[in-house]
């Protein structure tokens, strides 16, 4: 685990596995370990990249109100510390913003950009009600954990994974302080204005079913942003937990191109 001053934030990052470099940009929630049961699919040929950023469980700042900028400069800072530019960049949910900013701020940083179950903007009403009715929970653990259960995770995997199991996913939101500003930031997100400044090539991966992030974000997500692909998985919005294989293969084959 390597430490990095960032602005007037600790954060840190752990590097892992060989070959070209691939960084991945969690989403609201505790941090990198997000991704850790992807990993060993991804080790062997790449150097992945998970950086904690502000508002996860391992970071440390001011506590001032995040901005998707701070969050980019904080990935930015990593690539350039571990030496890995240009890398291949994945960012899922506020991720996704978070992953576009850096492609469009360091081009020479981003050499494939792949955001999942992203949205550009906060303008959706249905999104605003979501996250508002989300903080209003802020005294209740439970329902707040309970909430994220079930706009994260559609009908059929919850039932397909079993009670105890779908009882034990509540618990990877809480209502600390870091999620609630993540939660805050995911009100406020507009990166229209840089979209256009992307030179990476890009494929969105959209999510059919996500009741957290509607799919019309997703596409609009890749109608942003020039020449990108788009394709969608019949998932909730953690895609990479319902069909893990289909994602890694989109992963793989997307940036295996030459």
């Amino acid at each position: 685990m390597t430490q990095l001053t960032v602005g007037n934030a600790q954060i840190t990052y752990r590097a892992e596995g060989s070959g070209p470099a691939l960084v991945l940009v969690h989403g609201v929630g505790s941090g990198a370990a997000m991704w850790d049961e992807l990993l060993p699919q991804l080790t062997d040929r790449n150097t992945v990249l998970l950086p904690d950023l502000s508002g996860s469980d391992a970071a440390e700042d001011d506590g001032a109100p995040l901005t998707i900028e701070t969050l980019a400069e904080q990935v930015i800072a990593v690539i350039e510390h571990a030496g890995a530019g240009p890398a291949d960049v994945v960012g899922f949910s506020l991720g996704a913003p978070t992953a576009a900013a850096v492609a469009a701020l360091r081009p020479d940083l981003v050499r494939r950009l792949l955001p999942v179950a992203g949205f550009v903007h906060a303008e959706d009403e249905y999104l605003q009600q979501l996250i508002t009715a989300w903080l209003a929970l802020t005294d209740n653990p439970e329902g707040f954990g309970r909430l994220g259960t079930l706009t994260s995770f559609t009908p059929r995997y919850l039932n397909e994974i079993g009670h105890d199991l779908a009882e034990q996913t509540r618990w990877f939101m809480s209502p600390v302080h870091g999620r609630l500003r993540q939660l805050d930031l995911v009100r406020r997100v507009d990166v229209r204005s840089l979209l256009p400044r992307i030179e990476a090539p890009t494929l969105v991966i959209g999510c059919t079913r996500d009741q957290l992030i509607p799919v019309e974000n997703h596409r609009e997500f890749a109608g942003a942003i020039t020449g990108s692909e788009y394709t969608e998985l019949d998932t909730g919005h953690v895609t990479m937990a319902e069909r893990p294989a289909d994602f890694l293969k989109l992963v793989h084959d997307f940036l295996a191109r030459p």
